[in-house]
């Protein structure tokens, strides 16, 4: 259990197995690693913004910059699968815009990239499957229209797995995407493409989407931060289904705030998607105060779960030593920071798997050559539906489409779907309860730091088994955001370990907040990768 030591408030232990780890050593460690100290507050867009407003730079000199440097990178990082030929003549209108005094919107000149899962009427978007090479929607995701409606200039399509189905973005069916941290990594997934694409600065925030962890998780690999909002916070119209109970769309971004503003623009009901939520949107960013502002204990008396199945056997040593550090640290700040144990944490996992790949293999159906996806002719419709598919889908796609299938099918129904269904009502109800007891809880987002690539590509088992601090937050359908909190020792650089903060549902604001002064308090890290320095 987490308890002060008597005799030094200020030194916190963790009781596990009969052993004690000192969290005062872990800071010390921490302040004496390699890495610069540097306030990670910045928000590149307010910083351009600002830029823009003063006339201090032009929107096409600020395009060109990001530009260059997503040329002289992408082909180590291969993060976007298509970059849009439009973003210099939409920097150059803003810059008109600017010259005749026109208002300006929030995202103007910031450039954004997009999941290849979400809509774009001027790109085509593949979602990273062969069957839906080419296509070229007819129109905007709803989140993508707001974009644009807030001045961003979308600079392209990101890699990703297959309709979202992976973990390491090695499941694109047209490349693969490596961290920037350590070119022989992963960047996690599905939104890999995104998560790196912010993480080597090729672009200034990004949209992914979540339903496992798709957001969080990457953005732990590649040192960003990621922010999964409350099932229904914002709108799903246009984004490719997976498991529609669980997608939601997601932010990058370099910083908190950046990933405020992201979620500030793209939320709120919309007519087009019956799921989404007419609750008031918050101004997120209100709270989010400068750290010259903040007192000796800014989140004194906010109380902190750190959830103990999430720091047990089988999560990487340095992964715990950083949970453990950032619980130090938010005691620092003035929290009550207490152990909080769920016993049904592991069950969230199978039921996962099963209520996912059940509704994959319902929403996934349309893609038969016929309404949607490239055709192989054949003689017969049912030939022509499994040459379309077999042809379209890859291994992975193809497997989780037959477990859902399986769990669905009669006489096996009531033994797994039906018993995943409660399994995630017991979740909930769990989250839900200790959510009564503590403010926020808060975990590793991985159990590990970034895998080497093909780690894991054939042993599906321990790459699902990856996913098991995420998938409990989208079964219950609440917001989770994720920021890097420290490094492992692996490689020259190191690579980030992201600490995942949770709260109740459409409490966003909060977590925003905790997460801005975490950030802004946080000592002796970097969260750059050398890449964006030598810009190769």
């Amino acid at each position: 259990m987490l308890s002060a030591a008597a005799q030094n408030p200020g030194v916190l232990f963790l009781q596990r197995g009969g052993r004690k780890l000192n969290l005062q050593k872990c800071r010390r460690r921490r302040r004496h690693c390699h890495f610069q100290a540097v306030s990670s507050s910045c928000s590149e867009i307010l910083t351009i913004r600002k830029s823009l407003v003063s006339r201090e730079r032009k929107a096409v000199e600020i395009a060109q910059q990001y530009l260059n440097r997503l040329r002289n990178t992408e082909p180590l990082l291969r993060s976007f699968l298509h970059v849009s030929q439009n973003v210099m003549s939409e920097a150059e209108q803003i810059d008109r815009k600017i010259d005749r005094n026109e208002q300006l919107g929030p995202l103007a000149g910031v450039l954004i990239g997009v999941k290849d899962n979400i809509c774009t009427l001027d790109m085509p978007s593949t979602g990273a499957s062969r069957i839906l090479r080419n296509y070229r929607p007819a129109f905007d995701a709803t989140a993508v229209r707001k974009l644009r409606d807030c001045g961003a200039i979308i600079v392209g399509k990101t890699n990703m797995d297959e309709f979202g189905m992976g973990s390491t973005t090695e499941n694109s069916a047209f490349q693969v995407t490596a961290n920037p941290w350590n070119a022989e990594r992963v960047p996690g997934g599905s939104s890999g493409g995104s998560a790196a694409a912010v993480s080597a600065r090729q672009c200034v925030a990004s949209l992914g989407s979540d339903t496992g962890g798709s957001v969080r998780q990457p953005a732990a690999f590649c040192g960003v931060v990621g922010m999964k909002p409350t099932y229904g916070r914002v709108s799903r119209y246009g984004l490719m289904a997976y498991a529609s109970s669980l997608d939601v769309i997601g932010c990058f971004g370099s910083s908190v705030t950046d990933a405020a503003i992201l979620l500030q623009a793209i939320a709120g009901h919309d007519r087009f998607d019956a799921t989404s939520s007419k609750r008031e949107v918050p101004e997120f960013t209100s709270q989010l105060e400068p750290a010259e502002f903040l007192d000796s204990k800014p989140l004194k008396g906010l109380r902190v779960g750190v959830i103990s199945e999430t720091l047990g056997d089988g999560v990487d040593s340095g992964t715990v030593s950083s949970i453990q550090a950032a619980a130090s640290h938010f005691e620092e700040l003035g929290c009550i920071v207490k152990e909080v144990s769920m016993p049904s944490f592991s069950l969230g996992l199978p039921a996962y798997y099963i209520l996912a790949s059940s509704e994959s293999s319902s929403n996934l159906s349309r893609y038969d050559g016929i309404r949607y996806g490239n055709q192989i002719a054949a003689e017969e419709l049912s030939s022509l539906y499994g040459a379309s598919r077999a042809n379209g889908f890859g291994s992975e796609v193809k497997m989780r489409i037959l477990m859902g299938t399986y769990a669905l099918s009669a006489g096996y129904y009531d033994a797994y779907y039906k018993r995943a269904q409660k399994v995630r009502t017991l979740v909930q109800k769990s989250l839900k309860a200790a959510l009564t007891d503590n403010d926020v809880l808060i975990s590793p987002a991985a159990p590990s730091p970034a895998y080497r690539m093909g780690e894991k590509k054939n042993d599906p088992l321990a790459m699902y088994a990856g996913d098991i601090m995420t998938v409990n937050v989208n079964l219950a359908g609440i917001p989770a955001l994720v920021l890097p909190c420290g490094f492992s020792e692996d490689g020259p650089s190191g690579l980030p370990i992201g600490l995942q903060i949770i709260g109740a549902a459409f409490d966003e604001a909060k977590l925003f907040k905790v997460g801005h002064i975490f950030e802004q308090t946080l000592q002796g890290f970097r969260f750059v990768p050398p890449i964006v320095d030598t810009d190769i």
